[in-house]
């Protein structure tokens, strides 16, 4: 063999075994035991109490997806409904019955089953209102100002047979994203909030459950310091995706704010815990971080969680992370089925998104576009070819400070592995 020949065969040779052995490249760290590639043990069987579900789509078309992700894993118990009211106007803050017609239909079929509503705390509520606006606004919140619109979505709850709905209320108060944020007068947001729990409780026929929920890490506020006490939270949650603060899933635990202190402040209130939203992010496809995740929510129970179940973040109706789509398929289908059939090859989903009807005003008029709401996930398509990079919104409002942008798949991705710590590249306004 010529000697430049054999050269290059032992650089090659050599770069190969660094990396099985777990070497890292020139500028980057090793990868850890919970790096995106790093060696995940097979998955386990879960075996929980615990609700599960999936936001699947803000409309009627994220019931009607229910029964087909129950199919892809093979006829598991989905037991969660999960949406959004929008937060541009009070009109539709007060739940609009075209709206909610078909989670109501959804949910009274079957006595068991859970509707988890997230329910703005202000109008205007990502239209990046500033500080000292926002202040003024849960001030007068405080005051009772807005009292009723929260009375006329309770009666409307009620009205349409789901008075147990689980109130997801003024979610990621700790960030910068919505306008009913804590950060700029934590006090008068608890007042505020002790208020519309009051007036939701008043109507009559409400069985209410009121769901405290952070986002993970300290982000703007620490968390804590935004709890309005027990008296008026039933539950008290968490959104955690797969991205900073916390570089490994163990960060994620450990921080000061994070999963741990969840768990441990829920205890210290005698509350039960959920995880209204959660999935993968800036790691990209990461099997370690799905798996880890789901075993944490088998240790600790959660009264219910629902998997934020579209681009970036899914694993059915994003076929971007192929194999936490394997690790989170395997462990729910054991979840829901543990003495049915072994799954077969895992099929892609088909669905096809078509627009929501968007609630109108008293006037008939539609209104502006809908900012609150995640919008609704990315139809599952064929992959990109792999030079051409694909665009697609970001969700609002997932993790520390972050707001409506685009994400962009990196070219070439799937061939670059280890050297690439993200397969998409966001970019925030």
């Amino acid at each position: 063999m010529p000697a430049k020949r054999r050269l290059i065969v032992s650089c090659v040779a050599a770069l190969a075994l660094s990396l099985l052995a777990g070497g890292g490249i020139a500028g980057r760290p090793t990868p850890g035991r919970d790096a995106v590639d790093g060696a995940a043990p097979g998955p386990r069987r879960v075996t929980s109490d615990t609700a599960h579900g999936a936001y699947l789509d803000y409309g009627p078309d994220g019931v009607s997806r229910m029964a087909d992700l129950s199919r892809w894993l093979g006829g598991a118990e989905l037991r969660v409904g999960h949406t959004y009211l929008p937060g541009d106007l009070w009109v539709n803050i007060e739940g609009a019955p075209a709206f909610l017609d078909a989670w109501a239909e959804w949910k009274r079929a079957d006595a068991d089953r859970m509707f988890v509503l997230n329910v703005p705390m202000l109008e205007r509520n990502e239209e990046r209102v500033p500080d000292g606006r926002v202040r003024a606004l849960l001030r007068a919140g405080a005051a009772g100002e807005y009292d009723d619109h929260f009375t006329r979505l309770a009666e409307r709850l009620v009205g349409l047979g789901v008075p147990d709905t689980v109130i997801v209320l003024g979610w990621e108060m700790n960030g910068t994203t919505y306008t009913h944020r804590c950060g700029p007068d934590p006090a008068s947001w608890k007042a505020y909030w002790e208020r519309i729990v009051t007036a939701m409780r008043a109507v009559p026929g409400q069985e209410f459950r009121f769901d405290f929920t952070p986002s993970r890490g300290r982000d703007a506020v620490p968390w804590t310091e935004c709890y309005p006490g027990d008296d008026v939270v039933d539950i008290i949650g968490m959104d955690s995706y797969d991205q900073p603060p916390g570089e490994t899933f163990d960060d994620q635990v450990d921080d000061p704010y994070g999963l741990q202190k969840h768990v441990d402040f829920a205890a210290e209130h005698g509350k039960p815990i959920s995880f209204p939203e959660w999935g993968l992010f800036r790691n990209g496809d990461n099997p370690v971080y799905m798996r880890r995740m789901l075993e944490w929510i088998d240790r600790h129970k959660p009264l219910y969680q629902t998997v934020t179940d579209y681009c970036p973040h899914g694993v059915w109706q994003c076929t971007s992370h192929p194999r936490s789509s394997e690790v989170f398929r395997s462990m729910m289908t054991e979840l829901a089925a543990p003495d049915g059939p072994s799954p077969g090859p895992t099929p892609t989903a088909t669905v096809t998104p078509e627009p929501t009807p968007t609630p109108s005003e008293p006037d008939g008029t539609p209104p502006a576009p809908d900012p609150s709401a995640p919008g609704p996930p990315a139809a599952p398509s064929a992959p990109a070819p792999a030079e051409t990079p694909s665009v697609r919104p970001s969700r609002p409002g997932a993790g520390a400070g972050s707001a409506r942008g685009w994400c962009v798949s990196v070219p070439f991705a799937q061939w670059l592995g280890p050297w690439l710590r993200e397969r998409e590249i966001c970019f925030r306004p």
